[in-house]
């Protein structure tokens, strides 16, 4: 399957930009330098930097140099250690993937739409300028079903407005269900040669989210430990899992890259360390890129001490 070059082995930087109080504590050293050594110093080569409209929009219908500075020295400081860097608009005005933001009515709104755009023409106004190194997230986990042919326009529409910007930057494009690879099947056909197909992978949800507060009850059950071999989480699970989003990247000639991946810190080191094994067979099996949730904290950090005794291994499978 086609290649996304420089961006096989990634780790998201959540809850620096995003997910967070947007204090100026938080901004400026929950994520700092060395932090970005270390990952490097794990063998990767991008990281995805998931980050809120509200911190690159001033409030006052512009742009915040300070929003867009905190950004710039991600980049900056990614380049200095070797590594790529997807900017992922992790929230726009009128959408979350949490519901507990309170964000609503994108998918209704021209008005929000317009705005999403425009967002997007700024980012690409700074940051077209090196597109073998950067990329572009256009927005983080839609939701519902329903949302598909409104998100595939706005996509389309958003596409060709950052394209008289950004020629070549390459875009990522995720579907519903919070970017649910079984979804990848339902995306339009990508805009050009540059656009690839964005999944993120917790499955099965039951295992990797066991004892995750914010799940909701209705739909999984994560309410009890649960070891990998219950889990079912074989090679050849994930394998038919795939299998219909890449054989829709296959048919377009479309790179497909799980933006997503991971195993709450509830779980057993030893357990998290064979599910990644798992599908990381896949992964490499297939060529697709992939990005790690998460680096620190959030529940899922990598560096957490919980992983201590596993990493030099789990760092093998990333």
């Amino acid at each position: 399957m086609k290649e996304f070059k420089g961006y096989k082995k990634g780790i998201d930087l959540g809850g620096w930009l995003s997910q967070c109080d947007y204090s100026k504590d938080r901004l400026e050293n929950f994520i700092k330098p060395e932090d970005i050594e270390i990952i490097a110093s794990w063998g990767a080569d991008h990281v995805r930097l998931p980050i809120d409209f509200n911190i690159l929009e001033d409030g006052n219908g512009g742009y915040s140099d300070t929003g867009f500075g905190y950004v710039k020295n991600a980049v900056d400081v990614c380049k200095k250690n070797g590594l790529n860097i997807i900017i992922d608009l992790h929230k726009t005005a009128g959408f979350s993937f949490d519901k507990g933001e309170q964000e609503s009515g994108f998918f209704d709104s021209a008005e929000l739409q317009e705005r999403f755009c425009k967002l997007w023409e700024e980012i690409a106004r700074r940051f077209s300028y090196d597109p073998e190194h950067i990329a572009f997230e256009l927005l983080n986990e839609v939701t519902d079903k329903e949302f598909s042919p409104v998100w595939n326009r706005i996509v389309k529409q958003c596409i060709g407005r950052i394209r008289k910007i950004a020629p070549v930057t390459p875009i990522l494009v995720g579907s519903y269900w919070n970017n649910s690879v079984s979804a990848v099947a339902d995306l339009d056909a990508p805009y050009d040669d540059n656009i690839v197909y964005n999944f993120h992978c917790y499955d099965p949800i039951e295992f990797t989210h066991q004892h995750a507060y914010w799940v909701d009850p209705a739909q999984f059950d994560v309410s009890h430990d649960m070891k990998y071999e219950e889990s079912k989480a074989t090679p050849e699970y994930f394998e038919e899992l795939f299998k219909p989003a890449i054989e829709k990247a296959k048919a377009n000639n479309t790179v497909l890259y799980c933006g997503e991946y991971g195993v709450i810190d509830k779980t057993a080191p030893e357990d998290t360390l064979k599910w990644y094994k798992a599908i990381n067979s896949v992964f490499e099996k297939h060529n697709i890129g992939r990005c790690a949730w998460c680096y620190k904290e959030m529940d899922f950090g990598l560096s957490d001490a919980r992983l201590d005794g596993v990493r030099e291994e789990l760092l093998k499978y990333i």
